[in-house]
């Protein structure tokens, strides 16, 4: 009689039993495949790094750009007021050149004068403070010079002694007002 163990022949020491190569062949590839899958590595950090750098230069100009504009906006801001302030200029010059015009002639030529002048500041947001007698004393606007008595309400504008100007919804000089003292 047979034992089970004598009728299974023996297997060789380099079989695999499962059908795989041996260890040896299979790790003769993995090493090509290693230097490759490096190569690949390599490439595409060299890649990442050079768009990085690129990058952070488009940066960098873009930074040195907007630097220089806003530096030519600043040197540059009063250009278009000065522009602006031109006319009002050779107004004046010219009435100076009329030495012997009249006082009818030499006031018309001021109140043309002050129309160009105000025109021009409206063009650039320079707007008066002027507020009517009655108005609430706004301490955001108004400079009280004094308070004086008066029929009003207190606390409100009685005279405007000189106007006040905003500059583009900013105070640039308070209205100098006198307002009413309370009862």
């Amino acid at each position: 009689m047979t034992t089970p163990e004598s009728t299974i022949p023996p297997i060789p020491a380099d079989a695999n039993p499962l059908g795989e190569p041996p260890a040896a062949e299979t790790a003769a590839p993995a090493e090509p495949d290693l230097a490759q899958r490096y190569a690949e590595l390599e490439a595409k950090h060299t890649e990442v790094a050079d768009a990085y750098l690129r990058a952070k230069a488009e940066a960098e100009n873009a930074r040195r750009r907007a630097d220089e504009e806003v530096s030519k906006v600043r040197r540059f801001a009063v250009e278009g007021f000065a522009e602006n302030l031109l006319p009002v200029m050779d107004s004046l010059q010219a009435a100076l050149a009329q030495p012997d015009a009249d006082a009818k002639t030499v006031l018309e030529g001021v109140q043309a004068t002050l129309r160009q002048l105000s025109s021009a500041l409206e063009r650039n947001k320079v707007v008066a403070i002027d507020p009517p007698a009655g108005t609430k004393f706004d301490p955001h606007q108004h400079q009280a010079i004094s308070m004086v008595p008066a029929e009003q309400d207190p606390n409100t504008v009685v005279m405007v002694l000189q106007k006040g100007y905003l500059i583009a919804e900013r105070v640039l000089r308070p209205a100098l007002v006198t307002v009413a003292a309370p009862k």
